[in-house]
């Protein structure tokens, strides 16, 4: 069976909206290779409309490590809006939690998701995340768009935990039984 990891950029305060504006000071080779472990461990992209647009528009004009290996890979879009894929991406336009079960059940492949904070957090209300790979900057915005609700709690399992020099902590985490 198919696994689903998620992998987001944090403020303390569970912010994950616009992480360009405040992450960015924070970067380093620890969280490269952090991002690197789970991209390359990575068979497709599960994502939400509004990352798809924003990384359609600039991962096909990037070069370096990982360009080719992002813009090869199978992407699957939750959207309603949209009509016409590219970027190599098919479109989920019918019932989210359904599509992502069937595309689990049918292959042993892992797909990431990058941001897409609606779509984590329909198929984190739904237990079908397998692994949340946070990485929590020192830094309190106190508005913007949360991860976490009420509706959606969890309790989750510690796998992994790393400190950067810069202060951000890696974390990995897998559901609680």
């Amino acid at each position: 069976m198919g696994k689903i990891k998620v992998s987001l950029y944090l403020s303390l305060d569970g912010i994950m909206e616009e992480p360009g504006l405040w992450h960015m000071p924070y970067w380093d080779d620890e969280m490269a290779n952090f991002q690197r472990d789970v991209f390359y461990g990575t068979d497709a992209l599960l994502l939400g409309r509004v990352t798809y647009e924003g990384f359609a528009a600039a991962w096909p004009k990037m070069k370096g490590e990982g360009a080719d290996e992002m813009n090869a890979m199978p992407k699957y879009v939750a959207t309603t809006t949209l009509e016409d894929p590219i970027w190599n991406a098919s479109f989920i336009k019918n019932n989210i939690v359904e599509e992502v079960i069937k595309l689990k059940q049918k292959t042993d492949q892992n797909y990431l998701i990058y941001g897409s904070g609606q779509l984590v957090r329909t198929l984190m209300d739904h237990n079908l995340i397998d692994e949340y790979r946070f990485m929590v900057h020192p830094v309190v915005l106190g508005k913007g768009k949360q991860l976490y609700t009420e509706q959606n709690q969890k309790k989750l399992k510690l796998v992994s935990m790393k400190a950067t020099t810069k202060g951000v902590a890696l974390l990995s985490y897998q559901p609680a039984e």
